[in-house]
């Protein structure tokens, strides 16, 4: 099943996927695609509805955020070795644990760099929802904590990351800077998040080509690590870390100017297509 959200910016409205791909109405069954949501009750009730009942959305609409921003993002960072070998980094021994404190954007708006940016960087990244939360959750249950995954980029302003005070939260949480979508996908259409192919071009370049196989810490280690420092809750975001070929890791480097589009993606996941704009830029 693949839900999203549609509709102007902070006006969204819940949806479900058909197979044929179009948007259906959820508007008469649920209120959001929030925390009360995600719960294996919720989630199968919607799966047992049969989407051809429901109104047809059209497809001109703005696709939202698949899940509302209320709850956290929670990420994993240096958790591809290839990423942590270009960042000339160690490969941590336990997962590195960072906030984003930003909202969750939609998967095609655009990206507003900040005013005094000079190193706007991308990060292509598996994301974990969380259905059922918890603390202390073991690793051979923690599939059952999971209502769906999805794609997101954990955009990164390096100046700030890495030359005011070597913060990463800070690097990575100004307005935009987590776009996600365009669907939360159940973990029933996703048997093996391990074995995904993700990927990123910067105006139809490939920089990031990888495979979630290669993930350090794979899909339920993080989910019980995390649980074991966070009460996990309904709703929250969990971001797996990235591949390499991110901006900072070329020679020289390359980072996001206005004008550019990014374009990444992750099997079963859909894909993004984000422009990028000056902060001061009048859009739309």
């Amino acid at each position: 099943m693949k839900l999203a959200r549609v509709g102007e910016i902070g006006r969204e409205r819940p949806a479900i996927v058909d197979a044929q791909g179009h948007l259906r109405d959820l508007s008469d069954h649920i209120a959001d695609i929030d925390g009360q949501t995600l719960s294996g009750d919720q989630l199968a009730r919607l799966a047992a509805l049969d989407p051809a009942t429901l109104p047809m959305i059209e497809n001109t609409v703005r696709i939202g955020s698949p899940i509302a921003p209320r709850g956290r993002i929670i990420c994993i960072g240096l958790n591809y070795t290839d990423h942590a070998a270009e960042v000339g980094l160690p490969v941590p021994e336990e997962p590195t644990i960072f906030l984003k404190g930003c909202h969750p954007t939609g998967p095609n708006d655009p990206l507003r760099l900040p005013r005094d940016a000079g190193k706007t960087d991308w990060e292509v990244e598996l994301g974990i929802v969380i259905g059922h939360g918890g603390l202390y959750i073991a690793p051979e249950t923690a599939p059952d904590h999971i209502a769906g995954y999805c794609l997101l980029n954990d955009v990164s302003e390096r100046s700030y990351q890495m030359d005011r005070g070597g913060q990463w939260t800070k690097g990575k949480s100004f307005p935009g800077f987590a776009p996600v979508g365009p669907w939360l996908v159940t973990p029933d259409e996703i048997p093996d998040p391990g074995a995904l192919s993700i990927w990123l071009e910067v105006n139809g370049r490939r920089y990031q080509d990888g495979n979630t196989r290669n993930l350090v810490h794979g899909v339920a280690e993080i989910v019980s690590y995390v649980s074991q420092f966070y009460a996990l809750e309904p709703g929250d975001l969990i971001a797996t870390g990235t591949p390499a070929g991110v901006g900072l890791g070329q020679t020289p480097p390359v980072f996001l100017k206005p004008g550019d589009v990014v374009t990444f993606g992750i099997d079963g996941l859909g894909s993004q297509k984000i422009p990028v704009h000056a902060w001061d830029d009048v859009i739309g």
